[in-house]
C-alpha cells in the first residue's frame, strides 16, 4: 500500500483515511471487516495504543474506514499498525490486507470522505443511508472520547455537502446499477427492508453481489442455501448469515420476501406448483424473485401467479437504462461540488489548530504510562480517565 503524501511537510498533524471498500476489496473481506458495535471499544483502545487519540470508525457491509488525525512523521508506522489490526480482526495475512486496502491523506482523504457520504462512491449510487451511518460512527467516537472539534467540523461539512448534492442534482432519483435497481424494486414492494427476509439460492457472483446490496440497504435477515452443504456453510460464513437446507426449500420460500437465484443449472429450481403453494401459505404476501441464472433458474410462467414479481437481469437493466446519460451528468455535477468544497477547506490551518490538542493528548498518554508503572491495561484506563476529566473541564 502506498500512502499518498500531498501535504505541506512543515505541518506536523495530518488527516488520514485507511480502509477497504467495494472498489479495493472482495465482498468476502468486506463482510469480515465490518466492525460490530460491540467490538468498537477494543478498536478504539488499540488506536490509542498506537498514538491515535482522535478517530472515527465508519463501518458497514460495503466499507470500513478509519478516519483519524496523526503526526505525518508517523504515517508509515501507523499505517502498518492499522493493517495489523485489520488482519487480526479478519484472521488474514498482512499481505492479503495490504492488497485490498487504501491509505489516503489530507486532500485525498477529504475527497474520498465527501464522495462516500454524498453517495457517489458506493455500491448503491444515490443512497443516503451512508450519511446516517457516518453520524452514528461519529456519535460512537464521541461516546468513547475519540472526537474533537476538527472531526466535528468534518462530519458537519460532509453532511452539508451531501445535502447540497441531493438538492442540486438528481443523483438519488434513478437507479444507476443492477444492485440499485434491485433495491429500488424491493423497496417499492416492501418499503423499509429491515423487516424483510431474503433467500439466496446458489453461489453465483451476481447473486452474492445482490445479497450484499440488499444488506447495505437495511436488510437484516439473509438466508443462503445450496445443494452442496459444504458450499452452503462456506457461503454462510462469508456472508455472516443463516444457512438453510435445500431439502427444506418449500419452507424457506414461504418465509422469504425476496429470493435471489444463482444456480445456473440445467433445470428450473423454482416452478409453478411450489410458488403457488408458497403464496397461499403467505396469505398473498408478495414475493420478489430475481433470477440471475444463465440459463434461468426460474420457470418464466410463474409470472402468471398473482403476487409473484419475477425479474431477470435483463429486466433490471431496463429499469436503469432510462436516464443513464443524465445520471452520468448528475455524477459529474456532484464531483464538481466536491472538488470545489475540498479546495475551500483550509486544511493547513485547521490541522495546525488541532496540533496543540494532539500534543496535550500525547502529554496525557506519557503521564498515564508513567503512573501505570508498566501495566498497559492500567495505562489505558488512566488515559481514558484523564481524557474524560480534560473534556469535562473544557465544558465547565
Amino acid at each position: 500500500m502506498i500512502l499518498k503524501k500531498d501535504y505541506n511537510p512543515d505541518t506536523k498533524i495530518g488527516l488520514f483515511v485507511i480502509g477497504a471498500n467495494h472498489r479495493s476489496s472482495s465482498m468476502s473481506l468486506r463482510d469480515k471487516l465490518q466492525i460490530s458495535e460491540c467490538d468498537l471499544p477494543q478498536f478504539f483502545d488499540r488506536l490509542r495504543k498506537i498514538n491515535i487519540g482522535n478517530a472515527i470508525i465508519l463501518s458497514s457491509i460495503d466499507i470500513t474506514d478509519i478516519i483519524f488525525l496523526a503526526p505525518i512523521s508517523s504515517a508509515e508506522d501507523i499505517n502498518a499498525e492499522i493493517i495489523k489490526l485489520f488482519a487480526a480482526y479478519v484472521d488474514a495475512s498482512r499481505g492479503e490486507l495490504i492488497n485490498q486496502t487504501y491509505a489516503l491523506m489530507n486532500q485525498d482523504a477529504l475527497k474520498h470522505l465527501f464522495s462516500v457520504t454524498s453517495a457517489i462512491d458506493g455500491v448503491l449510487i444515490g443512497d443516503s443511508q451512508i450519511l446516517l451511518e457516518l453520524k452514528r460512527a461519529y456519535q460512537h467516537a464521541s461516546n468513547y472520547g475519540m472526537s474533537n472539534d476538527f472531526l466535528d467540523q468534518l462530519v458537519l461539512k460532509s453532511e452539508g455537502i451531501a445535502k447540497r448534492i441531493f438538492i442540486e442534482t438528481k443523483i438519488d432519483r434513478r437507479p444507476v446499477s443492477i444492485s440499485a435497481a434491485a433495491v429500488k424494486v424491493a423497496r417499492d414492494l416492501f418499503g423499509m427492508l429491515s423487516k424483510s427476509t431474503c433467500l439466496l439460492l446458489g453461489s453465483g457472483e451476481m447473486g452474492e453481489m445482490l445479497a450484499s446490496s440488499m444488506r447495505s440497504a437495511g436488510l437484516e435477515q439473509l438466508i443462503v442455501s445450496h445443494p452442496s452443504p459444504e458450499r452452503a456453510n462456506r457461503m454462510g460464513k462469508q456472508l455472516n448469515c443463516h444457512v438453510g437446507e435445500m431439502e427444506n426449500l418449500p419452507q424457506l420460500i414461504s418465509k422469504s420476501d425476496i429470493i435471489l437465484t444463482s444456480m445456473n443449472g440445467r433445470h428450473f429450481l423454482l416452478e409453478m406448483e411450489m410458488l403457488e403453494k408458497a403464496i397461499k401459505t403467505r396469505r398473498r404476501r408478495p414475493i420478489f424473485i430475481i433470477d440471475t441464472g444463465v440459463p434461468g433458474d426460474v420457470d418464466p410462467s410463474v409470472e402468471k401467479i398473482n403476487d409473484i414479481f419475477l425479474y431477470t437481469i435483463n429486466d433490471l437493466e431496463k429499469v436503469i437504462r432510462e436516464g443513464n446519460s443524465s445520471r452520468t451528468h448528475e455524477i459529474e455535477k456532484a464531483q464538481k461540488i466536491i472538488d470545489n468544497a475540498v479546495q475551500h477547506v483550509d486544511l493547513d490551518n485547521i490541522v495546525k489548530q488541532e496540533a496543540t490538542g494532539y500534543h496535550d493528548l500525547e502529554s496525557l498518554r506519557i503521564l498515564a504510562i508513567k503512573e501505570a508503572e508498566g501495566d498497559p491495561d492500567k495505562a489505558t484506563r488512566l488515559l481514558l480517565d484523564k481524557i474524560k476529566t480534560k473534556q469535562d473541564d473544557g465544558r465547565n
